[in-house]
């Protein structure tokens, strides 16, 4: 085997045992000797590749997001065609299905999205900008075919479906409650009634009371206080 092959194989080799890691225990609970320990990898070799455990959870969020980016980008394509509505539930469950698949990407996601290490915020948002790139094409295309409201514009409109987008996960979750165990067809299900809600609210306009008018003697108690 030629040294480039085994130089490679080395590296996934680390990254195997590193994804496993960050995607089980979180970023805070992995140490380069836990991952040399419980995989058998040697510490010459893990500190010849990678100088500590920074630059393998950012190899780990980056690969994630390079994943991701390709398995929305297919899905998405498939949504052509689709309605307005049946195209936002998909798009917005696609992060799930991808989720679903790959367990330990989903942990290594959360802790870079949801609560990063401070010291590498500004990598993590620097490697998610392609995927967020993708998300943000694909909005405002939908956008561009949705009955906006004559008050919310097409700006309004993507900023708050990508607003949205980002923390759905979370809110199909705490939604979920005691159920978070269902299977992805019930989640399917749960998703199109927080999308019905999130999109056409949840007050019914015209049995909506307006305050009280304020009585005239109202006025002139206030103004001697």
């Amino acid at each position: 085997m030629r040294q480039k092959e085994r130089q490679e194989r080395s590296k996934e080799e680390i990254y195997q045992a590193a994804l496993t890691e960050f995607g089980t225990l979180g970023y805070e609970k992995v140490t380069m000797e836990r991952i040399c320990g419980r995989h058998e990898i040697s510490k010459g070799m893990m500190y010849h590749y990678y100088s500590n455990k920074d630059e393998l959870f950012l190899l780990c969020v980056e690969r994630t997001f390079a994943d991701l980016k390709a398995y929305v980008e297919r899905d998405a394509g498939e949504l052509v065609g689709q309605g307005i509505l049946e195209t936002i539930k998909n798009f917005f469950m696609i992060r799930e299905y991808y989720f679903q698949l790959h367990p330990k990407q989903k942990m290594i996601f959360e802790d870079a999205m949801l609560h990063p290490p401070k010291h590498l915020v500004a990598q993590i948002q620097e490697l998610r900008g392609p995927i967020r790139a993708v998300n943000r094409a694909f909005i405002q295309q939908l956008v561009n075919k949705m009955p906006l409201r004559p008050e919310v514009n097409p700006q309004k409109a993507e900023r708050y479906l990508e607003s949205v987008e980002y923390y759905f996960q979370n809110i199909l979750r705490n939604y979920r409650g005691d159920r978070a165990t269902e299977d992805i067809h019930t989640m399917f299900e749960t998703a199109e009634e927080i999308l019905d809600m999130v999109l056409f609210g949840i007050l019914h306009q015209s049995k909506v009371e307006s305050p009280p008018a304020p009585c005239a003697g109202d006025d002139a108690n206030q103004t001697s206080i």
